[in-house]
């Protein structure tokens, strides 16, 4: 976790309100939630890249493990007992709604403890139509996830129903709240108050993100270069993937 109110007292340091405008709380969140987004889905682009790259003997300073690591703040899983509540209509429990929290499923068991291969919505129809060595079966069933419907194929084309799956979810949205006090907006921390969920190591990453985004939206190109000259300082910094 990183402190949202870490991260905003040194944007605004970084800004200088007095000199090139004030960040509101309101632009705060804004920016923020979008700077947490683009960081958490480049690990899934940066993971593909590094398990093409040869991997190192120390743990600590492996790229593909310390992406792991920060991904794994995401993971969720649903068993049994909780995928029950997600039953589509119309399909007598092989439909399964998936949680709103869902980001990218990748893993799904049907019958108990069978891996399904998920394929995309045309490969998974010309799976069913296909022939003998093509055709799912109850033993190597095929699954589709098409909206936030996930779908399951068995054995004689049947839907069969699924019995768990493991997602990466959505990071819960940043929010930044406040008091006004002599017309000042301060920190007041309540059940409101969500910090950021990255790793700890992307706190520089979160402040270049928003003070780019900043000085994007107030028009401040000095804030928008300052951020970008620090977020490609911390990029030479991190090993190269």
């Amino acid at each position: 976790m990183v402190s949202v109110d870490t991260v905003y007292q040194k944007v605004l340091a970084l800004a200088n309100k007095e000199q090139r405008g004030y960040i509101t709380p309101q632009d705060f969140n804004l920016f923020a939630n979008q700077a947490q987004m683009e960081i958490f889905e480049q690990y899934f682009y940066d993971t593909n890249v590094a398990r093409k790259s040869p991997s190192n003997d120390t743990v600590y300073a492996d790229v593909d493990n310390m992406l792991e690591e920060k991904i794994q703040i995401f993971e969720r899983s649903q068993g049994p007992a909780a995928i029950a509540g997600y039953v589509g209509a119309g399909g007598g429990g092989a439909n399964k709604v998936l949680p709103g929290d869902v980001y990218r499923v990748h893993r799904v068991e049907a019958l108990g403890n069978v891996f399904c291969e998920i394929l995309n919505t045309k490969d998974f129809n010309d799976a069913r139509k296909g022939g003998p060595l093509t055709k799912p079966s109850n033993s190597r069933p095929i699954v589709n996830i098409r909206g936030n419907i996930i779908r399951c194929v068995g054995s004689n084309d049947s839907f069969i129903t699924i019995s768990g799956f493991i997602y990466f979810r959505i990071p819960i949205k940043v929010n930044w709240t406040y008091v006004v006090i002599n017309k000042q907006a301060m920190y007041d921390a309540n059940p409101s108050t969500q910090d950021f969920e990255l790793h700890p190591s992307e706190e520089n990453q979160l402040v270049n993100k928003i003070l780019m985004l900043a000085g994007l939206a107030n028009q401040q190109p000095d804030i928008m270069k300052a951020g970008q000259g620090m977020d490609m300082a911390t990029k030479q910094q991190q090993p190269k993937i």
